[in-house]
């Protein structure tokens, strides 16, 4: 199964809020992959708002994405484009 892995900074101002995390788990449930986040010592998965809430990702912290499984390449781009984008958050 594939797996591929990648750590960014989070650079929207509000970091991982309500609104982030329900668009990073509406957009993690679209493919058939398992994405995961991992903050410091803390991980959620990504289709989890609260777990996503929980991990406190706030502005300039540096998370590790994780996406296993058929669409995991995929996944992994588009969760990452998603982060570039600032979650098209006006700022």
């Amino acid at each position: 199964m594939p797996k591929f892995d990648k750590t960014i900074v989070i650079t929207n101002k509000l970091g991982l809020h309500a609104r982030a995390a329900t668009k990073l788990a509406q957009l993690s449930q679209k493919f058939d992959a398992n994405v995961t986040i991992t903050l410091a010592d803390k991980e959620a998965d990504a289709s989890s708002i609260m777990g996503l809430m929980l991990l406190a990702g706030a502005q300039g912290k540096e998370v590790t994405i994780t996406t296993k499984g058929q669409d995991a390449e995929k996944a992994l781009n588009d969760v990452c484009q998603l982060f570039d984008d600032k979650f098209d958050e006006d700022e």
